[in-house]
């Protein structure tokens, strides 16, 4: 309610004027008063008006102790999209309107197939670390032992397979659950993940007669490729023209371009072996005991510097992944080959879901429960909501002797006091 305040007294005002209620006001006039039969100065008094917050008021930020990593998407539905399905349909129908008005679609490089300058040192730099992730972590694996189930996916860095029962593998329930561990490889802490390559990604669609006339590279080069870096082995076809299209329909892609003969190279002498992971244990030698810690701080910041190029060059080139499974694809569009056999694939032929794709899916991180000693006791099932996790290349260069990135201290919960089995019965 608004009153008019005055020397004499509180009236009513007859036409109430509209005022917000979010800042502070204080308005003063004259009006005549029915008593003095004269002027008076009036003051407005808002009675519900919110107290203004202090100016020098700083809100605390506090520090996260834990921090629990995202849910196990499960198997038998679809991936969520990164982008919400509302915003895909709204753009779908702009697109569909202004292609039934005759109006070319507006297309920024490098979604025009030209390429971004300021985003090719980038992509070299990627390159660069690239290779010195795989040198690195080959070389780290000769020191810090790793495991591997052989049934399931879980991975285990430390002197022994911990045991605990949480295998999800075909034959899990006759071991209630019990790993087999085996020794693990370079491809268990780096997980392989192989894209296309296409000399035109704003080419023909790859068919699935003609899958094996293209050859398979890390998604990570070939999204490298496309953003600029030169490759002999891997050419890619640079456009000086935009492509143009209307609405889903390419009207002006410059012509099909033959892909060029590759040049032949032998595997040893070839520089592609430092681009893949296959075969890098026997490649490198094992370090010397002083080296350790200094190669693992490399592989440390080459493992951050990568994930941080390829986030920066997914916000520009196109990047698919599969709704159903691992499959990833770098271009404007998905290929065409029916390979995929996760849920319900016989509803789609085996075609793949394509959506677009997050660097978790082209970069995965493979977490893995952390260990305080690898050469202590092992981890068990009762304690294991005292244990944290962090991503295998993580764990392994922290056991070599290089820094945690504060960002993964919360996951890896380092500030929490592991009790003993007797200790956790008596925690609520």
């Amino acid at each position: 309610m608004l009153l008019l305040s005055s020397g004499l007294g509180l009236y009513p005002q007859s036409n109430p004027i509209d005022f917000s209620a979010r800042g502070s006001y204080a308005l003063g006039f004259q009006i005549p008063c029915p008593i003095l039969k004269r002027e008076c100065s009036m003051r407005l008094v808002c009675f519900n008006q919110k107290p203004k917050p202090r100016a020098n008021f700083k809100k605390r930020h506090v520090s996260t102790q834990n921090v629990d990593l995202p849910p196990v998407l499960p198997k038998n539905k679809k991936k969520p999209y990164p982008v919400p399905f509302k915003q895909i349909q709204e753009a779908a129908k702009k697109d569909k309107k202004l292609a039934q008005m005759g109006i070319e679609k507006h297309l920024d490089p490098p979604k025009n197939g030209l390429l971004v300058p300021a985003l090719v040192p980038v992509a070299y730099e990627v390159i660069d670390n690239w290779k010195l992730l795989i040198k690195g972590l080959a070389q780290l694996l000769h020191v810090v032992p790793v495991f591997a189930c052989s049934e399931c996916a879980a991975v285990h860095v430390a002197n022994a397979g911990h045991n605990i029962k949480d295998c999800s593998g075909s034959t899990s329930s006759r071991r209630r659950g019990a790993h087999l561990w085996v020794k693990g490889t370079i491809n268990d802490v780096l997980i392989p993940v192989e894209s296309y390559h296409m000399y035109d990604p704003f080419g023909r669609r790859i068919k699935h007669e003609s899958r094996f006339d293209y050859e398979r590279i890390p998604a990570v080069v070939e999204l490298c490729v496309q953003a600029g870096v030169e490759i002999p082995e891997y050419p890619s076809r640079r456009r000086t023209q935009p492509v143009r299209m209307m609405g889903k329909r390419v009207i002006d892609r410059g012509g099909y371009v033959k892909e060029p003969d590759k040049t032949c190279s032998s595997t040893l002498s070839s520089p592609l072996a430092d681009l893949d992971t296959l075969g890098a244990c026997e490649r490198y030698p094992p370090p010397t005991p002083e080296e350790v810690p200094k190669i693992a701080q490399e592989t440390m910041d080459a493992y951050e510097k990568v994930r941080w190029g390829v986030t920066k060059l997914m916000r520009e080139y196109t990047v698919k992944a599969c709704g159903y499974c691992s499959e990833v694809h770098v271009g404007p569009w998905g290929h065409s080959v029916k390979l995929c056999g996760e849920f319900k694939h016989q509803w789609r032929d085996g075609k793949h879901g394509w959506q677009d794709a997050l660097v978790e899916e082209v970069l995965p991180p493979n977490y893995v429960w952390h260990v305080r000693d690898i050469m202590g006791t092992p981890l068990t099932g009762n304690l294991k909501r005292f244990y944290g996790k962090a991503p295998a290349l993580v764990e392994i260069c922290m056991h070599s002797g290089a820094r945690v990135p504060k960002y993964y201290k919360a996951m890896m919960r380092l500030d929490i006091i592991v009790p003993d089995s007797q200790e956790a019965d008596m925690v609520a």
